[in-house]
Formats: structure tokens, C-alpha cells, sequence
């Protein structure tokens, strides 16, 4: 009696262990991520790896990240698509790519003369920003957050100077999302590239000048080599948002658990892209002035006023495109003036005093 007992006992055990490793697969979730960023590309090329990896880790595996970087899978303008369509589970980007297909997704990254990464990150989490970013979001859908920053951007590469804003017309930039809106009202002809293929376009001429990001990510797309003259600073993404982009119907087959473990995962590559940039940026700024001969400068009064002017236009148009688009831009419009006020008094006030008075 007790051997059978015994046997019983341990059929019960083979079979528990013979079932494990299936159930442990039927729990598993496949999640192929595809990027806009060139793989390894320092700056946001590897923060995109490295959530990616990331998800993988903090879920024991549970979550099986494939990773694609632009041009892998699909090209890197290609992947809103992807994900939305449900070939793929998610996107790394920036999400003012997909203005042409509501402009509503602009403020989501950056608008000209927009929130630095402190204002909205605050917008975001706690200014009722990440509820407007579902709703829209939710018509195409997806699931998004906030997965990045590259904090106030430079103003770009020019191959001439740009003493007035007369200087812009004619000329082709790269420079997407808003900024681009506000290049093409002064007379510039924007251009929308991915980031792999701004060099060469640079090099050949079929570009003028291009945007990018700072320093630290510019340097190694070695853009010193077609142009020289670099602007300051950036009206067009002041606090760049990188973002994870989700497919919703898929992000609903998650658990709560796993849920909560790419949104943790999220928050972390958020703040650490941002801390890499300006850990990175000054460094590279001086390799790229004292090794490689480049020449900053400094946008004038004026032509940041043909800026802010043609900004208000564009604003305007893409706020008038839709209820919700109106109800997006207003929302930023507001968040603008309430956390700008405080910024102002805050960081503005006392890095203008301390520099001031160190540099006396």
C-alpha cells in the first residue's frame, strides 16, 4: 500500500515536471520592438537597446524582447505601422514623426519653443498629460510612454551663416515634427530623414543643413565633416520625449505585474537618457570645437523672432485641426505658462546668478 502510494506520488511529481517547461512557454510573451535609431548609435541608439534588454531582465524572461533597430525590420519611419497593424508589439521613437497622421502626436516629443524635459516630464506624470496621450493614442491602437529625453536641443548645422531670418529661404534642412513647420514658414525647404541617412545627405549636398540633438549624439554622426557652423540654441525641441509605443491589444494580454514592470522600466531609461546626454554633451563640445574646427553660434535677437512668430502660426494650424487636437494644445499651451513661470524663478534665475557670479 504505501509503494503504491509512493509510485502515485511520484507519477503525479514526473508529471508536474514534464508539464513545467510548457507551461513556462505558454506563460512567455514574444515582444519584437522596432526602432527608428541605427543600431549602436550612441545617444539614443543604445538607450533603445538597452530598455529593451531591460524588459527582458526585470521579467525573468517572461517578456522575450526582440529588438530591430530602423532599416532591420522596417524602415525606421515605417514602425508606427508595425506596431499599430500588430506585426510587432512595440516601437522606440520619437512620436512627432507621426504628426501627418494627426498633429495631436507633436507635443508628445517636442513643439517649438515648447517645455525643456523638467516641465514635461512634470506635464507627463502629474499635469494630466499622460491621460491626453492615451486618448489619443487609444485612436490608433497603441499604448505610450514616456522612454526618454535629450533635454534642449541645438539649434543645427549650417553650411553658411544665419545672420537674419532672410538667410532661410531656399534653404533644405532636415528638421522634422513642428520645427520643420516653423522652418518652411520663413522660406526653408524641410526635409524629414531618419537619423541613419542625414550624413550622406549632408556630405552630397541634397541637404543644407540638418538638426539632430547635442553634441554627444551629433559627434558620431560626424556632421563636423559637411558642415561647420553650428546654432544655439534649438527653438524646435527643447526637452525632446522619446517614447515607447506600444500595440494596446497586445499590452492588454499582460498582467498587472508585467504591466507595471515596462511602465518602472520606462521611468528608468527616461531619466537615464536624459542623465547621459548632459553627462556627455559638454565633453563632446569641446572635441568637436577643438579637434574638428567647428564654429559655434549664437541665433540673433531677430531671427528668434521670425522664429516665435511663424511658431505661433503653426501652433495655431495644428491646434485647429481637430477637437482633440485643440484640446492637446491647449492643455500644453497652459502647462507652458504655469511650469514656465516656475522654471524661470527656479533653474533659469539661479543658474543666470551663479554663472554670473563665477565667471566674474
Amino acid at each position: 500500500m504505501e509503494r503504491r502510494k509512493f509510485l502515485t506520488g511520484a507519477a503525479l511529481a514526473g508529471a508536474a515536471t514534464t508539464l513545467s517547461a510548457p507551461a513556462l512557454a505558454q506563460g512567455k510573451k514574444e515582444m519584437v520592438i522596432v526602432s527608428t535609431w541605427p543600431r549602436d548609435f550612441p545617444g539614443l541608439g543604445l538607450p533603445a537597446q538597452r530598455l529593451s534588454a531591460r524588459i527582458t531582465e526585470l521579467t525573468d524572461g517572461r517578456i522575450d524582447v526582440q529588438y530591430f533597430a530602423a532599416g532591420e525590420r522596417v524602415g525606421a519611419f515605417d514602425s508606427f505601422d508595425e506596431v499599430a497593424s500588430g506585426n510587432a508589439q512595440a516601437y522606440i521613437a520619437a512620436d512627432y514623426y507621426w504628426k501627418g497622421k494627426h498633429p495631436g502626436w507633436a507635443p508628445f516629443t517636442a513643439i517649438p519653443f515648447g517645455m525643456t524635459y523638467t516641465e514635461i516630464d512634470a506635464w507627463i506624470k502629474y499635469g494630466g498629460g499622460q491621460e491626453l496621450w492615451d486618448e489619443l493614442a487609444d485612436e490608433f491602437g497603441l499604448k505610450n510612454f514616456a522612454a526618454g529625453n535629450t533635454g534642449v536641443q541645438m539649434g543645427g548645422w549650417f553650411n553658411k551663416e544665419i545672420e537674419s531670418a532672410d538667410d532661410l529661404k531656399g534653404l533644405k534642412i532636415r528638421m522634422p515634427g513642428l520645427g520643420g513647420d516653423v522652418m518652411a514658414k520663413l522660406g526653408a525647404s524641410p526635409v524629414s530623414l531618419p537619423g541613419g541617412q542625414i550624413y550622406e545627405n549632408l556630405v552630397s549636398g541634397a541637404i543644407d543643413a540638418t538638426e539632430w540633438v547635442g553634441p554627444y549624439n551629433d559627434y558620431f554622426l560626424k556632421l563636423y565633416e559637411a558642415a561647420k557652423y553650428y546654432y544655439w540654441p534649438g527653438m524646435h525641441e527643447p526637452g525632446a520625449q522619446l517614447a515607447l509605443g506600444m500595440n494596446k491589444s497586445w499590452w492588454g494580454t499582460l498582467s498587472k505585474n508585467d504591466q507595471n514592470i515596462i511602465q518602472a522600466a520606462c521611468n528608468e531609461e527616461n531619466a537615464r537618457t536624459m542623465a547621459e546626454t548632459n553627462a556627455n554633451n559638454g565633453a563632446y563640445l569641446n572635441r568637436l570645437i577643438n579637434d574638428h574646427g567647428v564654429q559655434l553660434r549664437e541665433f540673433n535677437d531677430d531671427v528668434y523672432e521670425a522664429f516665435g512668430e511663424a511658431s505661433a502660426e503653426v501652433i495655431e494650424e495644428a491646434r485647429d485641426h481637430s477637437p482633440l487636437s485643440k484640446k492637446i494644445y491647449d492643455a500644453v499651451l497652459e502647462k507652458r505658462a504655469e511650469l514656465g513661470a516656475w522654471t524661470e524663478l527656479s533653474d533659469t534665475a539661479y543658474v543666470q546668478k551663479r554663472n554670473n557670479v563665477l565667471n566674474r
